[in-house]
């Protein structure tokens, strides 16, 4: 049996007996001395024909091989020979017939419990009802309940919904006026605006035409809250993240593909699910980097969003308060649609901003007193006080304080970070994990102290200075898991005073309706970095995190603690808005010939051999010096992870054409080069998220 394109296929490789995907028929270049295929394990295409289609487009814009591609996209589990079959949970109906089960009280509940909740159940609801299996078993047995395929739930909108503002309105229309055909569109609203109430009633249109709905989240932590908001309103949709065991994201995928999933929530990877009837994309917090993949398949969740609503000629929504400067060039030349909301929904006010100069302050675990007094009359006013630091940890550097020595990872050449609770010293990169010495491994005189500030020794300070408020600190420590994050957030949704403790993970799409400050402790790194993208990315973090205060009905304040209040930047943003700053930024990029108006790629190297990956670059920046604008090679910025070096070669074009014909021309130099030292590995990143 001949496979068609995009079935699955068992091959000998080697001794191993492996699933490949069948990519040509009868190919004219294929080798003499081809094993024959083992057996063919699909009888049609198992990605369908428009995600194998987008897999073709991913293999060629980011010069990945094809095989790896379907190998990102296809689930783990489905790379076993099994069937690919959907399977339903356990569920039972309640049949006509009847019985006395007046000596059987427990049956009889069972029976009552279907009466009252529909008549058909799943055996895991019985089961939390509280009814054992071998109960369920019993009725079976008397033919009052029968076993039926588990059917797509029910969605039902909401009786009552929230009144939209005039803005809201004006903005809904104007999307629900081009739901046919390829149409993206920007949602450019502030934060606490109602973008999210915009999704739901441009998706309700969509269901209520038979259509799926794809709607993109940044980070897994983000997920149970929308998730929680999508079911009120519709009373069912799905997920799809890492967090899913490789069976639960199989299912997902195949239901998806079947057209049994209405409505996906997803991050990154959920744009490489197939669908049977796809309607609309929807990529909230558009701007986040969450959406690069930084290994393997670099590809951009957004990008490749909007690449497949063009392809199925669908609209795509991107929404974002501070949308990236890509984004925005896009709206400014008329590609995109630039929809606004200026306005809180609900009456509520954008908070305050203010600076507090800390030039010449002593600061108590990163906290001035000025800082001090601030959150303290807020807890006593009865607020929420959230305290934005984005570096976890207890301190980012341990040091001897009598010759300097500090403690840095063997293998990355960087600080290891000094986690307290429990001690550790952690190296962030990779992962290396040591026990804090008590005495200088140097000079043996004195103990390390530790400098600088992460949110564990911010939390110990905030809960020195107020032991009787309750403290929550959400970093990636706290929230290995989604129930432990939810957990917290359902506590500080009570709406009690307290104090927030935490990094990104607390900027990005919270609603706090009772946090009335928010504290940022350290803005100015990311205005200095060498990275041209660090002062968007600080900004967005900045008004993100800003964001979550004054939401409701109490009036809300930004205390922004600097060494460097006459940063022009800083300045900007606070004094004239995000707006301002991305123009302001625009223009900088522009006249330097940097992304958004030039495209970017990126060539790194790696070995454990500093000389390996320069040389290899430097031939490469030889070869391409006609092609475009070529720098380097230079030390990636952590030169140096798991014992090996790192260097980089950034290319810039004037046009996306000329780039990936440089591209492809830099490819066939690698191959037709000699063969490259094994330990010598390369990568190739379109459109890079982090340069320098």
């Amino acid at each position: 049996m001949t496979p068609v394109i995009g079935a699955r296929v068992a091959v000998p490789f080697g001794r191993q007996r492996l699933t490949a995907i069948c990519v040509a028929q009868n190919p004219t270049d294929a080798h003499r001395t081809l094993k024959p295929i083992h057996a063919v394990l699909d009888a049609e295409n198992a990605f369908g024909d428009e995600l194998y289609d987008l897999a073709s487009w991913l293999a060629e814009y980011y010069h990945h091989p094809l095989g790896e591609v379907l190998g990102t996209i296809l689930p783990v589990a489905a790379r076993r020979e099994a069937e690919l079959i959907v399977q339903y949970p356990e569920t039972w109906r309640r049949t006509e017939k009847c019985s006395n089960l007046s000596r059987a009280p427990k049956q009889q509940a069972l029976l009552d419990y279907f009466a009252t909740e529909g008549g058909v159940l799943q055996a895991a609801q019985l089961r939390a009802a509280g009814f054992a299996r071998t109960t369920i078993r019993a009725i079976a047995g008397k033919g009052l309940i029968a076993p039926t395929e588990q059917a797509p739930p029910h969605e039902q909108l909401a009786a009552e919904l929230p009144v939209l503002n005039p803005e809201q309105c004006e903005v809904l229309k104007a999307l629900l006026e081009r739901l046919d055909g390829f149409a993206p569109s920007l949602l450019d609203g502030i934060t606490g605006s109602g973008k999210t109430e915009i999704y739901l009633r441009l998706i309700e249109r969509l269901r209520a035409q038979g259509q799926q709905v794809l709607v993109l989240v940044p980070e897994i932590a983000l997920t149970p809250q929308t998730v929680a908001r999508f079911q009120d309103r519709f009373g069912v949709a799905e997920v799809l993240h890492s967090n899913l065991s490789d069976t639960q994201r199989l299912q997902t995928w195949l239901k998806c593909k079947r057209g049994d999933i209405g409505i996906l929530i997803g991050t990154r990877s959920a744009i490489l699910t197939p669908f049977a009837n796809l309607g609309l994309i929807v990529v909230d917090e558009e701007h986040d980097g969450s959406f690069k993949q930084t290994d393997g398949l670099r590809y951009s969740a957004r990008d490749v969003a909007v690449k497949r609503a063009q392809n199925l000629n669908i609209p795509i929504l991107l929404g974002s308060a501070t949308p990236c400067l890509e984004s925005l060039l896009n709206a400014q030349s008329g590609r995109y649609r630039h929809l606004r909301l200026t306005k809180r929904a609900g009456g509520a006010e954008l908070p305050s901003f203010h600076l507090l100069d800390i030039r010449g302050h002593t600061l108590t675990d990163g906290l001035s007193v000025p800082l001090q007094r601030i959150i303290s009359r807020h807890l006593n006013a009865g607020g929420q006080v959230l305290v934005f630091i984005n570096r976890r940890g207890y301190a980012p550097s341990y040091l001897c304080p009598h010759c300097g020595w500090r403690a840095t990872c063997p293998q990355c050449d960087m600080p290891m970070t000094l986690h307290k609770t429990p001690a550790a010293l952690i190296c962030h990169h990779c992962a290396r994990r040591e026990n804090p010495p008590s005495s200088c491994t140097a000079c043996g005189q004195q103990a390390p102290i530790a400098v600088g500030i992460g949110t564990q020794r911010a939390a110990e300070g905030l809960l020195a200075l107020f032991p009787d408020t309750p403290l929550y600190r959400i970093d990636r420590d706290t929230t290995r898991s989604a129930r432990r994050m939810e957990e917290q957030l359902r506590a500080i949704r009570q709406g009690k005073p307290a104090v927030l403790v935490g990094t990104q993970m607390l900027a990005k799409g919270h609603h706090f309706p009772n946090v009335t400050l928010v504290a940022v402790l350290n803005a100015d790194g990311g205005f200095c970095s060498a990275d041209f993208r660090a002062p968007e990315r600080t900004a967005q973090l900045i008004i993100q995190v800003a964001g979550r205060a004054g939401r409701a009905k109490r009036p809300g304040q930004v205390w922004i603690q600097t060494y460097q209040p006459e940063n022009p930047l800083l300045v900007s943003l606070i004094e004239e808005g995000y707006e301002s700053f991305a123009t302001c930024e625009l223009t900088s990029r522009r006249r330097s010939g940097l992304p958004p108006y030039r495209p970017m790629a990126m060539l790194r190297a790696e070995s454990r051999d500093s000389a390996l990956p320069i040389a290899f670059l430097s031939e490469i920046r030889t070869a391409l010096l006609d092609e475009f604008e070529v720098l380097g090679p230079a030390p990636a910025p952590i030169q140096r992870i798991a014992d090996r070096y790192r260097f980089q070669l950034l290319m810039l074009a004037d046009n996306r054409r000329t780039l990936h014909h440089g591209l492809h021309r830099l490819q066939e130099k690698i191959a037709s080069d000699k063969p490259l030292p094994a330990s010598l590995r390369w990568s190739l990143d379109v459109d890079p998220y982090d340069t320098f």
